[in-house]
């Protein structure tokens, strides 16, 4: 096990990696209050509306491949070199002088994020057992959740204040604080001589850009390009996606799980932002967001101290898919801003409860050589889900937000049902060379 020395050094280190998280799911939600002003300045063109789902796709689809790159070559060279991608996609978009431009900016920093996200939980892993990696999985999840939500908010600020371009550009100083504190950073050198999986790489890219665009010649590529991946991936001699890892259990699992975590969760944060400001401007609808961040990151660390104390990580996501239908139960049918808010103070509990948990959980189960490939797997299929809620909820939403609570209630039953199916492994208090 890798332990940073001088204590400082694991402080400074850690700090790196939190920020990374924190500006790399934050430039997944900034943008939404910030898109009409864009699409003003460019002529209202129909290329606006890429310039979310370029970042979602580009993360998606690196994600598998950087915790490929991390396992062959070291984890902390694909860390600094995802951030470096990232913070050169912030500077394409806010010197952006036309919308085509701004996309393409845009998918850098969304090759960026799909890196960091990854690189980040597996060098968790790498630096502490389970159970002491639990309470730093309590603060990514804590930087993951905060930063998820407040980005609306965020946006709304900074492009009512210095205009739409701000929300890229103030990544460069946090950034490069991020760069320089991981430089402190720590973590065994590897390289391991193997094949590149290029074909696996390309399928799997082709199939999370079919899967997520939702529509039917996209679906229909999607699902052909998924099957040959499988083909292609039984054959490879080092997959980008190893299908052993499904003999796992736990692993599986956790993947079901964090697609439709990503998809209740994640997928439905704009449309709670819109439900928020029906009766109010964006500052104030901003506001009304507070009570609910504040419950996931609450939630996100006191659920890290009690897996870290007991070892035992089963009941938070069972309790949060239960809390998560009971929220949303209360927003079909209660009414008034207080009965809101606190419905939704609720779901920010049910979010934290399973934030970081299942990677944890199969961080926990996996070969020391496979960290990276299973941080990949969990962070993919959350993020597949984050990509199709807002899709799938929009057609909901033809009939009001009414519409994509409904919606939300079978994908959380469905969630409970596979959390009750997650298998019972005490965390680690050792490292896992399985």
């Amino acid at each position: 096990m890798t332990t940073l020395a001088p204590p400082r050094a694991q402080k400074t280190a850690l700090t790196g990696l939190f920020l990374s998280v924190f500006l790399g799911m934050l430039d997944a939600q900034v943008v939404a209050t910030a898109l009409p002003r864009i699409a003003g300045e460019f002529g209202g063109t129909g290329a606006y509306a890429w310039v979310t789902t370029a970042y979602l796709l580009a993360g998606s689809a690196t994600a598998p491949l950087s915790g490929k790159l991390g396992d062959v070559f070291g984890r902390k060279r694909v860390l600094l070199g995802a951030l470096a991608l990232f913070l050169l996609g912030s500077l394409a978009c806010g010197l952006a002088p036309s919308a085509a431009f701004l996309v393409a900016g845009r998918v850098l920093q969304g090759a960026g994020s799909g890196g960091l996200f990854v690189s980040v939980g597996a060098s968790l892993g790498e630096m502490f057992t389970p159970r002491e990696g639990a309470k730093y999985f309590g603060w990514f999840s804590i930087c993951f959740a905060v930063s998820s939500l407040a980005g609306p908010v965020v946006g709304g600020l900074l492009t009512g204040v210095a205009g739409w371009r701000s929300i890229f550009l103030v990544n460069l100083p946090l950034g490069l604080v991020a760069l320089a504190c991981l430089i402190r950073l720590d973590l065994p050198r590897r390289r391991r001589a193997a094949p590149f999986d290029f074909a696996g790489v390309v399928l799997l890219g082709v199939a999370i850009t079919g899967f997520t665009l939702l529509t039917p010649w996209s679906a229909a590529l999607g699902a052909a390009s998924a099957v040959a991946f499988v083909f292609v991936e039984r054959r490879a001699e080092a997959p980008v996606l190893p299908l052993r890892l499904f003999r796992d259990r736990t692993f599986s699992v956790s993947i079901v799980l964090s697609v439709l975590a990503g998809f209740a969760f994640l997928g439905s944060v704009n449309y709670i932002a819109v439900l928020l400001q029906a009766d109010a401007g964006p500052a104030e609808g901003g506001l009304r967001l507070v009570p609910m961040t504040l419950a996931v990151a609450a939630a996100s660390l006191v659920t890290s101290k009690v897996i870290a104390r007991t070892g035992h990580y089963r009941w938070a996501p069972r309790l949060s898919m239960a809390l998560g239908l009971l929220a949303v139960l209360g927003l079909l049918t209660l009414h008034g801003l207080p009965a809101t808010l606190g419905c939704l103070v609720v779901f920010g509990v049910a979010a934290g409860l399973n934030m970081q948990v299942l990677a944890m959980a199969t961080q926990n189960t996996a070969p020391p050589a496979d960290r990276g490939a299973v941080a990949a797997g969990v962070n993919l299929a959350r993020a597949l889900g984050s990509a199709l809620g807002p899709v799938a909820l929009g057609v909901a939403y033809i009939a009001g937000t009414h519409g994509v609570f409904l919606a939300l209630l079978p994908v959380l039953a469905l969630g409970l049902v596979t959390a009750l199916a997650l298998p019972h492994v005490p965390l680690n208090r050792q490292e896992n060379s399985r």
